[in-house]
């Protein structure tokens, strides 16, 4: 209103007060770059966060790729990533405004430039890399086709082919549309699967099919590498410990690599948990100290959570068809303790497991 009363045009104001919005909310992926850079909804929502796009832009600089094309921009949070490291990049866009807006948030930065554009009509005999950020198609939901992306998988793949490459995907993706010869790398952050990567040529290191990049708070990044999904252990009884693998471990199959690496067994031969008899920290995984093993029984529940006068209560799941929310006013939860209730399959039975967080 403010504003307003000042003469600037009703739209001009609705145009600042979203990029205040946008601005506000881009710090948790662009940190304080955010503070200077122009957004749109879409292209904040698609856009790596900047930690992610910093170990990208790594690996192009560690192959010694000098000239990047980068094809699909977005807003251009990856290029100003690969920009920073003095990189040269060439940002290809085609949507209109948000080549614009990417200009604008390269601006600072001499050796990037936009053009507004087909990503698959622009000419690579200039760059010795090119980083793929294929935007999904509307309507496509389960990505479990080539044609899901624009450009489509297949073109991204023939790129690859011809120049060292990664290509930004879905983390969800169809695993059977995985090429074979290319690096598959999942990426977390702070707990949460962001992205897929595949990466080709120079990018791609010799040797490592499978990878898993967990990167948390202000710790190290932790890698876990395999030639191919790794091989499972056995199942086994329930250890004092259990571990929650980070969902890119998941993802990228290598729970057995990891259970191996903490001298663990599985939980169920069906469930992504791991248990074992002492406590081993990993970045790999989410540990947690068995206290007590009950039936899935609300009245045992809730005197076991009554009994230690546990009031704050987090419920995981996996392998059992319980709602947490619905579960959770039956227990009457009372008390200034804390706890962690697992609600999961053992040999098949289904069990709760009472735990504290390591």
């Amino acid at each position: 209103a403010g504003l307003r009363k000042q003469g600037h045009p009703p739209a001009r104001v609705a145009a600042v007060l979203t990029q205040y919005r946008l601005r506000r909310k881009a710090e948790e992926k662009f940190g304080p770059f955010a503070r200077r850079m122009l957004f749109t909804a879409e292209g904040l929502e698609q856009a790596s966060r900047l930690r992610v796009a910093a170990q990208h832009a790594g690996r192009f600089a560690a192959a010694g790729l000098q000239r990047v094309a980068d094809l699909g921009c977005g807003i251009g949070g990856d290029a100003l990533a690969l920009a920073s490291l003095d990189l040269t990049v060439t940002a290809v866009e085609r949507d209109e405004v948000t080549a614009a807006i990417a200009a604008y948030n390269l601006a600072p930065f001499p050796t990037a430039r936009v053009v507004h554009g087909d990503a698959l009509a622009q000419s690579l005999d200039d760059v010795g890399a090119v980083w793929l950020d294929p935007a999904r198609r509307t309507g496509a939901v389960r990505l479990n086709s080539p044609d899901d992306w624009s450009p489509s998988l297949t073109d991204a793949l023939a790129i690859a082919g011809r120049r060292p490459a990664g290509i930004k995907l879905a983390p969800g993706m169809d695993r059977g549309l995985l090429p074979e010869g290319l690096e598959a790398q999942w990426i977390s952050v702070d707990g949460e699967v962001v992205e897929l990567v595949l990466w080709s040529g120079a990018l791609a290191r010799p040797g490592v099919g499978r990878a898993a990049l967990v990167l948390r708070g202000d710790a190290p990044p932790a890698e876990l590498r395999s030639a191919t999904d790794s091989a499972d252990v056995d199942a086994g009884p329930l250890g004092e410990y259990l571990y929650e693998p980070d969902g890119a471990v998941i993802r990228a199959r290598l729970i057995g690599d990891l259970a191996r690496s903490i001298g663990g067994r599985m939980l169920d031969p069906t469930i992504a948990y791991v248990t074992t008899d002492t406590a081993t920290p990993t970045p790999f995984a989410r540990g947690f100290r068995v206290v007590e093993r009950l039936p899935i029984d609300v009245a045992r529940l809730k005197r076991a959570l009554a009994a230690r006068g546990i009031g704050t209560l987090e419920i995981k799941k996996r392998g059992v068809d319980i709602d947490p929310a619905r579960l959770r006013p039956k227990l009457a939860l009372r008390g200034d303790a804390t706890g962690v209730l697992v609600l999961t399959r053992i040999a098949g039975e289904r069990v709760a497991l009472l735990a504290e967080r390591l």
